[in-house]
């Protein structure tokens, strides 16, 4: 036999069976509703039936795209669910991509689903999102824009350090998604020179900038910018010089409940005041490069209902706290000494959100870099039980 007239002759029977095993799937209706997703062998079969196809195209048979979506939809994050994305770029699935990749925003999973959202020109949503109420959301979209945004990035973020809505860790993390591309550090090191960029913001630009791999950028830096000094007038090492650092936990459990402080507003156990949060379980919750921001930076890292209030009353009292209550009737705020304050509704005449955080801003000035890195080193051994 000739191979030459063969082998198409096998591909066209193949095809064939395939589109008809596809017109046989039921439930095509059945795309993406609320409902929990019961995935069959037929649906299976189906998608690795598609994905061998080339040049298929979903929608030419409605049952296939059924059985591609409820796929989508049962198996979040698995490969083939990234397969089947980037390969036929369903529009009905952007929603649920955008919202696995902001839950997963500091994973691969969640990187990988932004990209593919930007790969399907769906990077507007998330762009949109970096200016939500909710400061997790908006963080976790900064994030992920500054990995996969690519040369969309400085256009995206750049606007976010001049907001005047955005919060600090907003901001913040604008800066640090910026700092990862070379043209985001000459961008906010045109800010840092022209006196532009905001004092809250100064932290996380040092970090970026002097930490550059691109040596002038770090030498300019160096002329406007310095990581504050620590207990023993050194200058605090750059956070990615810092991360590879390790410590001794049991010298950082008498850092923490010493010369750090940090029992006097946080819990461990049971243990200490519960002003801040508790953080018996944060080495589940933060990595090591987190766990030096929030330490070092902590505007840029307020825990939700976290947030600093200030009052000031008619009679000229200042109360700055906690948010603990509100009602129709009173506002109560718990200071950094772990003292609740109730003030009458009636009784203020100004009331409104900090943009920085009740937490010390200069703790490191309290610490040597070792104490600083044995703090942190115990505070990653504060787990959930079993991790």
């Amino acid at each position: 036999m000739n191979p030459h007239v063969a082998a198409p002759m096998r591909l066209t029977t193949l095809t064939v069976f395939c589109i008809c095993l596809l017109a046989t799937v039921v439930r095509p209706s059945c795309l993406l509703g609320d409902e929990p997703v019961q995935l069959t062998a037929k649906d299976k079969l189906v998608v690795e039936t598609v994905l061998r196809l080339q040049n298929f195209d979903l929608e030419s048979s409605p049952p296939a795209k059924a059985a591609v979506l409820r796929y989508l939809r049962a198996e979040p994050g698995s490969d083939r669910y990234f397969e089947l994305i980037e390969r036929f770029k369903p529009a009905e699935i952007a929603d649920s991509l955008i919202e696995y990749s902001l839950g997963n925003a500091s994973d691969t999973g969640g990187v990988r689903g932004a990209e593919l959202l930007f790969a399907m020109n769906k990077g507007k949503s998330l762009a949109a999102i970096t200016k939500s109420e909710n400061e997790n959301q908006a963080q976790a979209a900064v994030q992920l824009i500054g990995h996969a945004a690519g040369k969309q990035t400085v256009s995206i973020l750049l606007p976010l350090l001049h907001s005047s809505t955005a919060t600090v860790a907003v901001r913040s993390a604008a800066v640090k998604a910026l700092g990862k591309r070379l043209d985001g550090q000459q961008q906010i090191m045109k800010l840092v020179t022209a006196g532009e960029l905001a004092d809250e913001l100064k932290f996380a630009a040092a970090n970026a900038l002097l930490g550059s791999s691109n040596a002038e950028v770090a030498t300019n830096a160096a002329k406007y910018l310095e990581l504050p000094a620590t207990a023993d007038s050194q200058p605090l090492p750059a956070l990615a010089e810092l991360v590879k650092r390790k410590g001794d936990p049991q010298a950082g459990l008498k850092v923490f409940q010493t010369v750090g402080t940090c029992n006097k507003c946080h819990k461990v156990q049971g243990k200490g005041k519960e002003v801040g949060p508790d953080l018996s379980e944060i080495g589940s919750k933060l990595s090591r490069e987190a766990m030096y921001v929030s330490i070092l930076d902590p505007s840029a890292a307020v825990s939700h209902n976290f947030e600093t209030y200030s009052i000031l009353t008619l009679d000229g009292l200042a109360v700055t706290g906690l948010l603990i209550s509100e009602t129709d009737k009173s506002v109560t705020l718990r200071n950094s000494e772990g003292i609740d304050k109730t003030i009458d509704q009636d009784d203020i005449d100004i009331y409104k959100k900090q943009k920085t955080s009740l937490m010390p801003q200069d703790l490191q000035k309290l610490l040597t870099v070792d104490q600083l890195v044995n703090l942190v080193e115990y505070a990653l051994t504060l787990k959930k039980t079993g991790n």
